[in-house]
């Protein structure tokens, strides 16, 4: 499989169980409607777990911007590849956010309220703080590139074993679960700028009865802040953790 094409179906199923547990939680006359937010963060996380363990071998499971942006400047990541990356991942999240709306079909005209039908694509913030909304971005996406690169390193796995390969994403998913549950309150942690403005341009698009704006306001904070915080959390391993 092309790693590019690997990205775009990874990131393509990532959106659609992601956004796909958003949906069966926030709109209306589903078996899963108000289950809560513990529902919404154990989803994600093994939304996480299994597009990785899908296409992992193929292209090193990004999924993200962050992940490859981050990558990329501590030169785990050839530059070359970034845009072709980015791309995919970009189409792949319209894409699953698309299967989301089709999965969900007869719910939409149900739903009376348009920030629920938003929110089963993209992310609003729970108090509207341009700053605060940033940094809580940020900080979720730091520690999600952070723990990437430590879970992966040789000194929690061992290489060339099939180890690596075979709990590593189980332990990504895990730690996007515990995100979730601690900092995803604030913004509802997009912590991947392909997994918030992909689905937002479907939500744009899309024909969705009574959806309202798609928050266009909002959008660039959770492209610019996974970006900021994947940067960062990589500059901080790079610094901190043993060269492997």
């Amino acid at each position: 499989m092309s790693p590019y094409v690997a990205e775009f179906v990874g990131t393509m199923i990532l959106v659609l169980l992601g956004n796909g547990v958003c949906a069966n939680v926030n709109l209306n006359k589903t078996l899963g409607n108000d289950s809560g937010w513990f529902v919404i963060a154990t989803g994600w996380g093994l939304a996480v777990a299994f597009a990785v363990y899908l296409v992992n071998a193929h292209s090193g499971a990004h999924l993200n911007p962050a992940v490859t942006i981050g990558l990329a400047v501590i030169g785990k990541f050839a530059w070359a590849n970034v845009g072709g990356y980015v791309a995919a991942q970009m189409a792949g999240a319209i894409a699953g956010a698309t299967l989301v709306w089709l999965t969900y079909l007869p719910h939409w005209k149900e739903t009376d309220d348009p920030g629920s039908i938003r929110g089963s694509f993209c992310n609003t913030p729970a108090i509207p703080h341009t700053v605060g909304n940033l940094i809580t971005e940020i900080i979720g996406t730091s520690v999600l590139v952070l723990g990437v690169l430590a879970i992966l390193s040789p000194e929690n796995l061992v290489p060339n074993t099939g180890f690596d390969k075979g709990f590593a994403p189980a332990l990504v998913g895990l730690m996007v679960w515990s995100i979730g549950l601690s900092l995803g309150g604030p913004t509802g942690y997009a912590i991947n700028p392909a997994r918030d403005l992909g689905p937002r341009i479907a939500h744009a698009i899309l024909p969705i009865a009574g959806k309202g704006d798609s928050g266009w306001n909002y959008s660039w904070i959770p492209v610019v802040g996974p970006i900021t915080g994947g940067i960062i959390g990589a500059l901080f391993y790079q610094a901190v953790w043993p060269v492997s």
